[in-house]
């Protein structure tokens, strides 16, 4: 199956057939199971994903999958470094048993997206932040969950990305000290930063960026929260470089973000 070129995240629900179907794509995707149960192998792997279990599929690995009855599921579509998402956690399809927080997140953004919020109007601008806002939240769920479901050591290297996108969300607010990162793991610098590269696709820099706006998507959604804020607490100097760093990443300034219809 051929598809246009993805580069931004996108949330949709999905029924698949009984009669078994291939497909590869150059993006990251998560299949999450919602209702009723389909079979999906990945590299001759076969699982069957039903509520509470996913399949995490890199981009240009070739999966097979068939419905059984009735069924829908939750998938995420994952260009590479569109969310701050590290890269290793797709360094392999996997099948994983999701916890049961992960497995509410799912099935509200389902209901959600039930309601029309996930529509196939790409010039639709409350289409693009509920797509946005939507992969956000499971991607921040997914690092989180990756922890329990596999064990750090599973993902290799001996850097538990799990635990690191953790610390950095607790201290957005705060300048980032890699010394103090690479200590809080147990590294030197120089290792510990060639380590970050290799899990994470980025440099420490680059992709606390990445979570910081992400970060800020969610926030915006609360009107208690100024403009000035939000740039604080995620670790901006000030609301103008807040607003600079947010509208070349997602197009729009903040404020027009918040404006939308959520």
């Amino acid at each position: 199956m051929s598809h246009p070129a993805v580069t931004a995240p996108s949330v949709s629900l999905r029924r698949y057939g009984a009669i078994e179907a291939s497909d590869v794509h150059d993006f990251h995707q998560v299949v999450l199971g919602l209702d009723g149960a389909m079979v999906m192998a990945v590299d001759g792997v076969a699982h069957q994903i039903d509520a509470g279990s996913a399949w995490l599929i890199p981009a240009g690995a070739r999966h097979d999958y068939a419905g059984i009855g009735e069924n829908r599921q939750l998938v995420l579509d994952l260009p590479a470094a569109s969310l701050a998402v590290p890269e290793r956690l797709f360094d392999r399809a996997r099948a994983v048993t999701v916890d049961a927080s992960l497995t509410q997140l799912v099935y509200r953004i389902a209901a959600h997206a039930a309601g029309g919020a996930g529509g196939e109007q790409a010039d639709d601008l409350d289409t693009r932040r509920f797509q946005w806002d939507a992969a956000a939240r499971l991607g921040a769920a997914l690092v989180a969950d990756s922890g329990t479901v596999a064990g750090a050591q599973a993902y290799g290297a001996g850097l538990d990305f799990a635990r690191i996108d953790r610390w950095l969300r607790a201290h957005l607010s705060e300048p980032l000290r890699i010394a103090d990162l690479a200590a809080h793991c147990g590294f030197g610098m120089r290792r510990f930063h060639q380590l970050f590269i290799e899990a994470f696709g980025e440099t420490p820099h680059r992709y606390l960026q990445r979570l910081r706006l992400d970060t800020s998507l969610g926030l915006l959604s609360d009107p208690r929260l100024s403009l000035s804020d939000i740039a604080l607490e995620i670790g901006f100097g000030d609301q103008s470089a807040y607003t600079h760093a947010f509208t070349r990443r997602f197009g729009l300034a903040p404020g027009q973000w918040r404006a939308l219809r959520h």
